[in-house]
């Protein structure tokens, strides 16, 4: 198999594992103020994130060095179309990771509802973003015959990305309601799993209408393997909230990851062998061939990958062990 369609597979993976891993993160920040009361209950439901949600960003900081570094005209043209966006994006990771930080630097209520309140709100406005972001790949974006972004922000926005962005938010939102579910003491746990069942039925009929309006202004399922994926993933959304309302958690949290696995999925396969669509030209289009590195460049990544993307496979596998358990209002004495 040619490497720049390997690499694409790859990035794809780690788009996967960063919607996986990340999307509970934003939604346990989004339910913060939804679910938690009061400062314990609060301090519960970020233990549950706690040792884990820096080691998660790790996915989307291999994503971004993947695409820079084997598709580097794809990394080029995104940026500099989605400068204000991606800039908007960074500044919301930078605070999101400050709040985690500084939130219990000082005892009072105060302090804390206001790093609350950030946590929060970009938790909420990454979600919109990435399904935003990503949704642009396939719906296209004012790219000329140089590979340069001749349009301006709001080239960006339309019905089909906003919907996009809902759909995400709402998919991490319900993911992160059954990841507290299974990690959070038993009071939050049940808080989580009521608020969960509004979410889902939200997340599910915007999924439905995605899938839609994908129908009628992309040609992503022009790809009978997109097609597939698109379907699989929303039945598996819909099985996910089946079973988390009959108290099966656990099995919740497989079949939602393997529905936004298989969302990212589609997306690629749609794009296939495109990397980002113009709205101008069909004969503009990035591909995997016109953007790629050189294939010596190719074939040094992939020996690199090779040793160290196993290496941080198994410590998240280990973290995300040894971090198992339910996280109680005792856990907060130590």
């Amino acid at each position: 198999m040619d490497l720049g369609i390997i690499w694409f597979i790859l990035i794809g993976v780690l788009f996967t594992g960063f919607f996986f891993l990340e999307g509970f993160d934003f939604g346990v920040g989004i339910l913060l103020l939804l679910i938690g009361k009061d400062d314990t209950e609060r301090r519960i439901i970020i233990n549950t994130i706690g040792p884990v949600w820096d080691g998660n960003e790790v996915w989307l900081i291999t994503a971004g060095g993947a695409i820079f570094a084997a598709f580097p005209n794809w990394y080029a043209t995104m940026f500099s179309g989605f400068y204000l966006a991606l800039l908007v994006v960074l500044v919301a990771l930078i605070l999101r990771g400050v709040s985690f930080e500084f939130r219990s630097k000082n005892e009072s209520q105060q302090w804390r509802d206001g790093w609350d309140k950030v946590i929060f709100t970009t938790s909420l406005l990454l979600a919109i973003l990435f399904g935003v972001a990503l949704s642009n790949f396939i719906k296209g974006v004012p790219i000329d015959q140089t590979m340069n972004y001749v349009g301006g922000f709001f080239d960006l926005i339309s019905i089909y990305t906003l919907v996009a962005g809902i759909t995400t938010l709402l998919v991490f939102t319900f993911h992160g309601a059954v990841f507290l579910a299974l990690k959070a003491d038993k009071p939050i746990a049940k808080k989580a799993e009521k608020i969960a069942k509004p979410i889902g039925i939200g997340a599910i009929i915007v999924s439905a209408l995605l899938i839609l309006l994908s129908f009628l202004q992309t040609d992503l399922f022009n790809s009978k393997l997109s097609l597939v994926a698109a379907v699989i993933a929303f039945i598996s959304l819909i099985v996910s909230w089946y079973l988390l309302g009959v108290g099966k958690a656990k099995i919740a949290m497989i079949t939602n990851g393997l529905s936004i696995g298989l969302g990212v999925a589609a997306l690629f396969a749609g794009l296939f062998p495109r990397v980002m669509v113009s709205s101008i030209k069909p004969e503009y289009n990035l591909t995997i061939a016109n953007a790629s590195s050189s294939m010596n460049t190719l074939t040094l990544m992939t020996k690199v990958a090779i040793i160290f993307v196993p290496i941080v496979l198994a410590y998240q596998i280990w973290t995300y062990w040894i971090f198992r358990k339910r996280v109680t209002a005792k856990d907060l004495e130590y």
